[in-house]
């Protein structure tokens, strides 16, 4: 899986999915002034978080040992990350509420793999000081580079460079920053 190949589902993916859960369960049941809770129980499920970074609750994801938080991100409520690859937020970023960084691939001409259950996974980075709007999709395999801002509703196909405002569905660079 980490590698990008195509697989299946198996009961040892099923059981890191449900460790990761009861995680959760714990992290969105904190209280709204318990930031240093919530840090605790991200720096046991998180691969890395950094200094200052925070996340508020209500957070979803699948593994959350794939996923990196920089220093001084913040990630607004409801967002989903969806860490079957990596997922690396650098330092300084900002994540408005209700984001998903969705790495998970399923075969779109092959109809019996698909129904399969088969997939794959592919990283998704967001660069030092970006900004992701409001409701941002970033799709798998997709980088987002440092100073980017993406626009809110946008829905992230391909690779934004840095020093841009990108928005739109798909999303497009707009102007240079």
């Amino acid at each position: 899986m980490l590698a990008g190949d195509w697989y299946l589902d198996n009961p040892e993916l099923v059981g890191e999915r449900l460790a990761c859960q009861r995680k959760l369960d714990l992290f969105n049941a904190t209280k709204a002034d318990d930031d240093l809770e919530r840090a605790q129980i991200l720096t046991g499920l998180f691969a890395a978080l950094g200094h200052g970074a925070r996340v508020l609750p209500r957070f979803q994801c699948s593994y959350g040992a794939r996923i990196s938080v920089g220093a001084n991100a913040f990630v607004n409520s409801d967002a989903l990350f969806m860490d079957d690859a990596v997922i690396t937020v650098g330092d300084d970023v900002r994540i408005g509420t209700r984001v998903q960084l969705v790495t998970a691939l399923h075969p779109v001409d092959d109809h019996e793999r698909r129904r399969a259950g088969w997939e794959r996974a592919a990283p998704i980075t967001v660069g030092d000081n970006a900004w992701l709007g409001a409701g941002v999709i970033v799709c798998p395999g997709v980088t987002v580079g440092a100073n980017a801002v993406v626009g809110a509703g946008s829905v992230v196909v391909r690779d934004i460079p840095g020093h841009v405002f990108a928005a739109g569905n798909p999303a497009r660079v707009i102007r240079r920053l």
